[in-house]
């Protein structure tokens, strides 16, 4: 049985807390938040041992053996850092830090304690990614021409005018780090590495301090182009839609719905045919949850269990959460300088530092 702890009493909660317990190998055993007295009632009500008002008290735990994180990103850092130090393998929440100095420290920190460490870049893991990464590598398309990402919503914290990390940019937060971390994450395990980006980004006009919009191009190192429009202030948007353009063939994935996760349906044609095809996936574990997230987050857990129990390295780890730390740097720097990013550049002098 693999003891673990979550830090953070929210998304660690609702989400981690049952897609963990999803996995007989798994006893949740403690939470920790920023107030003892709610921390130990909400613990207490989800039936968790512990409840703590400190995250150290929950990573020095030995009872603790493995500590999942969903805080701010910016504490991110500092958290699995200590409980690699420990000994204790590390499940962290996208994106990986508030910077990317801290997100090298992690990296390094985990290459060092060759500990499984896994980070929840989800969205591939419901099922009809899966069935559509199947078809792409198996030539349902053809050679690939070009890829568009349309994704359009109205998030909470937009409806709400919070001022949180997911709409503003310090702290790893704002757009890139809450919606593009993804992006460039699913991008990547589409269709291979990134080669280079343009990026602009914006908030809303009377509150120009937030960072909702992105409208990026890219290339991958393959060749295809992709065209990227992003924002999380689309009142009644259409919704989270990619696009798969090949020689023979067009493939999309498209939720019209305000759950990320649940809603996504798989469309492919192939040529003579006239109009796109609905392809049926079925998941039965996703219908057993209240929560979209749920399902998809389980599939993780049981990967880096798998880890913990078998050893090797889980993906995505660490190295994917750092590699798109530095897209989201990138992007960031294009948006600053007005000018392109020859990533591939960027990565052929990364890997000759010493």
């Amino acid at each position: 049985m693999i003891r673990l702890g979550i830090v953070g009493t929210n998304y660690g909660r609702t989400v981690q807390l049952p897609a963990f317990r999803a996995d007989p190998r798994c006893q949740v055993v403690a939470l920790a938040g920023s107030d003892q007295a709610r921390t130990a009632e909400l613990a207490r009500a989800a039936g968790v041992a512990k409840g703590y008002g400190d995250w150290r008290a929950l990573v020095e735990d030995a009872d603790v053996q493995a500590v999942a994180i969903a805080t701010l990103p910016s504490l991110q850092a500092q958290i699995a850092i200590r409980a690699l130090e420990f000994g204790k393998p590390v499940f962290i929440e996208k994106p990986m830090a508030g910077d990317l100095a801290a997100a090298r420290a992690m990296l390094q920190q985990a290459t060092v304690s060759r500990l499984p460490t896994m980070i929840d870049f989800n969205f591939h893991q419901t099922m009809n990614w899966q069935r559509a990464k199947q078809m792409l590598n198996a030539g349902a398309v053809g050679t690939l021409r070009h890829v568009t990402v349309h994704w359009h919503v109205e998030s909470r914290a937009i409806q709400m005018r919070m001022r949180n990390w997911k709409i503003m940019g310090d702290d790893g937060g704002g757009v890139l780090g809450n919606f593009i971390s993804h992006c460039f994450h699913y991008l990547e395990w589409f269709c291979g590495p990134i080669a280079g980006l343009s990026a602009r980004i914006s908030g809303l006009p009377d509150d120009p301090e937030l960072e909702t919009t992105v409208a990026m191009a890219l290339r991958f190192q393959a060749g295809p182009l992709c065209s990227l429009s992003m924002s999380c202030a689309s009142f009644l948007g259409a919704g989270h839609r990619i696009e798969f353009f090949g020689e023979d063939g067009t493939l999309v994935l498209h939720n019209p719905g305000v759950d990320y996760m649940r809603g996504f349906e798989l469309f492919h044609a192939k040529r003579p045919a006239a109009a796109l095809e609905r392809i049926a996936v079925i998941d039965p574990v996703d219908a057993q949850y209240p929560e979209g997230l749920i399902a998809p987050v389980s599939r993780l857990a049981k990967k880096f269990f798998d880890a913990i129990e078998s050893g090797g390295t889980p993906t995505p780890g660490f190295a994917e959460g750092y590699r798109v730390q530095r897209l989201m740097d990138a992007a960031r720097r294009s948006h600053n300088q007005g000018k392109w990013i020859d990533f591939s550049a960027e990565d052929a002098s990364h890997e000759s530092a010493p």
